[in-house]
């Protein structure tokens, strides 16, 4: 699972979002890479780790994964293919599949979501939703409704 510390430095909590299709539960953990990000050259990183958690009671298959990825003036990039960080992970029931990665974008906000295309062991496949989460940096202007 994710750990956690206690500090005295102001720093913010990081959201976690979770969603569950057909037993399939997906939540991201989303953060911010100051250290590769430059506000002049418009380059913004960010690192997010993904947990999948088979909670049905038949084993299954990553294959593929389609990922959303929205910048702040709304352009959207999508990004297909197999599986994911080189590997199709299988899953029995109970099992969890855990991986980090990144994206960069040319605005200090944006949004990703998706889904994970899956294969139980009886051939049938059915898409796992990735939620929706959110890209936030410093940098972002904030605007309240």
């Amino acid at each position: 699972m994710f750990s956690s510390s206690l500090s005295n430095n102001s720093s913010q909590i990081t959201p976690m979002y979770t969603t569950v299709t057909h037993d399939i539960q997906i939540t991201v953990l989303p953060e911010f890479v100051p250290e590769r990000s430059d506000a002049e050259e418009a380059s913004y990183w960010w690192a997010y780790t993904v947990e999948i958690a088979n909670r049905g009671e038949v084993t299954v298959q990553l294959t593929a994964r389609h990922w959303k990825i929205t910048d702040g003036n709304g352009r959207l990039e999508e990004v297909k293919g197999a599986g994911v960080v080189g590997e199709q992970p299988i899953l029995k029931p109970g099992e969890t599949f855990r991986y980090t990665s990144g994206t960069n974008m040319s605005t200090p906000s944006g949004i990703m979501t998706g889904t994970y295309r899956m294969v139980n062991e009886k051939g049938e496949t059915f898409d796992a939703e990735i939620p929706v989460f959110s890209l936030d940096s410093p940098y972002a202007r904030r605007i309240l409704n």
